[in-house]
C-alpha cells in the first residue's frame, strides 16, 4: 500500500514496522483543568457543554491509546463504504483525524494495550477478524501493496514542504493520474496560482491546491481532513463538490471537517465522535447526514439511547425562517453613507444603508470583495475616498473590533490580559456567565497568551471584543479555526451578548449556518475579487440569502427537527424544485 500527503510521500508499512505514536497539541493548562474537573466524576462530553455522567467505558473496546497524552480511543471503527463519502464530525481533540489516520492505514491502532501493545499489522488484523469482521475485511484489502490511498492532511504546512521547490503547475501536470487537471484547476479557482510557488500561497489558495492535488490522482482510497479551513463560502461548495466527484463504485472518500453545513452536503453518512476532549473519544454508530449532525448537536445518541452531553447546541429558541428581523422596538438608528475606496487596484463602491440597536447584519461575500475594508471603514481604521448618500458623512458612534487576523505575543497570563483590557467585564457575573464560561476563557486562565493555540487565541480575542464598552460590535470570522460544536456555541454567545446589551453587531463569516442563526439582517458583497465590488445596502435574511445563493447556484432547506440549515445536494428533486421557484433559501 503507499499512502501519501496528497498522495505523494509513501509510507511502507511492512509486517513487522513497530506502531509509532502520533503527536497531538494540546492547549497549555487547558487538559489539566477538564481532566481534574470532569474525569474525575466519571463525566463525558462533546466540547462546550457542560459534562454529563454517563455510563462507564468499556476499556475492551479501546481502539487506540497515546501513553503519552493518555488519550483513548473508543470504538467501533467505522467502515467506509465503495461509492459513498463517510463524514466525520466532533469537537477538538476528541479523535477525528485518528480515526482517519487509522481507516488510510497511516497509523496502525494498538487496541489499547499499554503494557503489551501489537508489535506488527498481523495482530492488530487477527484482533479485528474476532471483533470487527467488518473493518477486518476492509484493513486487509487497504493495507495491500496495489492500493493507493491519498491524503489530504488538516496541516498545510506539510502539503508547501513537501514541494517547497516545485511550480503548481508542474506539480499537476506530474499527479494528473485522472486527465481531470483543466477540470479541477477550473471548479477549484487554480488557474490564476498555477504559475506561483506553494510556498508563496496564502492558507485559502494553498488549501485548494492541496485538495487539487489530492483529486487529480487516482486512487482507491481518498481522505480529506479539514478541506474548508481558511475558504470563503462559494470555495468551500466548490471543494465539496470535488469530494463528491471522487465516490465512485471504486473508491472510497472520508473526510472531516467543522462546517456542519458543508460537511451534510459532501457526505452521504454521517459518524460523529464524543467524549473529553484530550482524554478519550467515542465513536458512535454510522448514521444518514440528518441524523448524525442532528445528534451531535442534540447531543443526545438515539441508537444507544444515551445522552452524552447535558446541554443541546440547538437554538433554545429557532429563529423563525420568514427573513423577517425580530420586532423589537429600537432605542436608536444609525444611517451611513454611500462611500467608495481604492486599494491598489482594488475598487469597492458601498451603497448606503442604516441599521438599529438590538440587530446583527451579517456580511457574505467571497474572498477578495472588501468585507473585511468595509468593517474598517465603519471601525475608522480606513478612510473612505468618497463620500454621499442622504447623510453624506459617516455617523459617530463608538465601536469594538475583532480583526480576522492578529498578534497578540503578550509575556503575560490570559488572566493578566483580560484584568488589563476589559477589567469591568470579567468582573461581571452576567458577562462571566453569559460569555467567559460559555467560551471557555476560564481554563485556560494561568495559559500565557503566547502560548495559545489559534483556536484558543480567537476564544480569547473575541471575548475581549466582547468586554468593551461600545455602540457597534464590529466582528470578522469569528468561527475561524474554531470546530464543530464551538462555532455554535460561539454564535449563540453572540446572539445572547447583542439580545442582552441591546447593541449592533456587523458580523463577517463564511460559515452559513453560523450567518443564518445569527441574522437578523444581510448585507451582500458581489463583484470581481480583488478588482471591482459592491456592498449592497442591507435586505432582510430572506431577501439577502435568496440572492447570495442565487450568486452560488445552491439552494438550502430548513430542517423541520433543529431548524439548522441544510445544502440541498446538486441536482437532487429538492434542489431543482427550489431553484426553478427562484427559493434558494428556504422553500415555503
Amino acid at each position: 500500500m503507499s499512502v501519501g500527503v496528497c498522495g505523494s510521500v509513501k509510507l511502507d508499512l511492512g509486517d513487522e514496522q513497530p506502531i509509532a505514536p502520533v503527536k497531538r497539541e494540546v492547549v497549555a493548562g487547558e487538559a489539566e483543568e477538564e481532566e481534574d474537573s470532569c474525569v474525575r466524576w466519571g463525566k463525558i462530553c462533546h466540547g462546550f457543554c457542560r459534562c454529563l455522567a454517563n455510563h462507564e467505558l468499556d476499556d475492551s473496546n479501546i481502539v487506540h491509546y497515546y501513553s503519552y497524552t493518555n488519550f483513548k480511543l473508543y470504538g467501533p471503527i467505522p467502515v467506509p463504504k465503495l461509492n459513498q463519502v463517510l463524514g466525520l464530525v466532533g469537537a477538538s481533540s476528541i479523535g477525528r483525524s485518528i480515526v482517519l489516520e487509522i481507516l488510510s492505514g497511516k497509523v496502525l491502532p494498538n487496541l489499547g494495550r499499554e503494557d503489551n501493545p501489537p508489535t506488527c499489522r498481523q495482530q492488530v488484523l487477527d484482533y479485528f477478524e474476532k471483533f470487527n469482521y467488518p473493518l477486518y475485511k476492509y484493513l486487509t484489502w487497504m493495507l495491500q501493496d496495489e492500493v493507493k490511498v491519498c491524503i489530504k492532511p488538516e496541516a498545510l504546512y506539510f502539503v508547501a514542504r513537501e514541494h517547497q521547490r516545485g511550480i503548481l503547475g508542474d506539480i499537476l501536470e506530474n499527479k494528473d493520474e485522472r486527465g481531470v487537471k483543466a477540470e479541477i484547476c477550473s471548479d477549484l479557482g487554480l488557474n490564476q496560482l498555477i504559475g506561483r510557488k506553494l510556498f508563496s500561497l496564502s492558507a485559502g489558495e494553498l488549501q485548494r491546491c492541496a485538495i487539487g492535488l489530492t483529486a487529480v490522482q487516482n486512487a482507491q482510497v481518498y481522505v480529506f481532513d479539514e478541506p474548508t479551513a481558511h475558504l470563503d463560502v462559494k470555495q468551500r461548495l466548490k471543494a465539496a463538490q470535488v469530494v463528491r466527484s471522487l465516490s465512485t463504485p471504486n473508491s472510497y472518500v472520508m473526510v472531516a471537517d467543522n462546517d456542519l453545513s458543508v460537511l451534510g452536503y459532501m457526505s452521504d453518512v454521517i459518524c460523529f465522535l464524543y467524549g473529553l476532549p484530550a482524554s478519550y473519544g467515542v465513536v458512535g454508530l454510522p448514521l444518514s447526514v440528518r441524523e448524525g449532525i442532528n445528534m451531535f448537536l442534540n447531543g443526545f445518541a438515539e441508537t444507544g439511547n444515551k445522552r452524552f452531553c447535558e446541554d443541546s447546541l440547538i437554538s433554545d429558541v429557532a429563529k423563525a425562517f420568514t427573513g423577517i428581523a425580530k420586532e423589537l422596538e429600537p432605542i436608536a438608528r444609525y444611517r451611513y453613507p454611500s462611500m467608495s475606496i481604492r486599494r491598489g487596484r482594488f475598487k469597492l463602491q458601498v451603497k448606503e444603508g442604516d441599521f438599529t440597536d438590538n440587530q446583527i447584519i451579517v456580511i457574505l461575500g467571497e474572498n477578495g470583495t472588501g468585507k473585511t475594508t468595509f468593517i474598517q471603514m465603519l471601525a475608522g481604521l480606513l478612510k473612505p475616498h468618497t463620500v454621499g448618500g442622504s447623510c453624506g458623512k459617516m455617523p459617530k458612534f463608538s465601536v469594538s473590533y475583532k480583526p480576522q487576523t492578529f498578534e497578540l505575543g503578550y509575556p503575560s497570563t490570559v488572566y493578566e490580559c483580560l484584568n488589563y483590557h476589559i477589567y469591568d467585564a470579567c468582573h461581571d457575573p452576567h458577562f462571566i456567565s453569559h460569555v467567559m464560561e460559555p467560551l471557555q476563557i476560564k481554563d485556560m486562565m494561568s495559559a500565557f497568551v503566547k502560548n495559545l493555540t489559534q483556536e484558543a487565541l480567537h476564544r480569547l480575542v473575541l471575548c475581549m471584543c466582547l468586554g468593551k464598552p461600545a455602540d457597534i460590535y464590529l466582528i470578522d470570522e469569528p468561527s475561524a479555526f474554531l470546530y464543530s460544536d464551538q462555532v455554535v456555541v460561539v454564535s449563540k454567545v453572540i446572539e445572547r451578548f447583542i439580545r442582552h446589551t441591546k447593541k449592533t453587531a456587523f458580523v463577517v463569516d463564511h460559515d452559513i449556518m453560523l450567518a443564518t442563526h445569527l441574522a437578523d439582517r444581510v448585507i451582500v458583497f458581489e463583484g470581481r475579487p480583488s478588482k471591482q465590488c459592491t456592498a449592497n445596502t442591507p435586505h432582510s435574511l430572506l431577501t439577502g440569502m435568496n440572492l447570495f445563493l442565487s450568486h452560488l447556484d445552491v439552494s438550502c432547506r430548513q430542517d423541520p427537527l433543529t431548524s439548522q440549515l441544510v445544502i440541498n445536494k446538486p441536482n437532487s428533486a429538492r434542489d431543482k424544485e427550489q431553484k426553478s421557484r427562484g427559493h434558494y433559501y428556504l422553500d415555503d
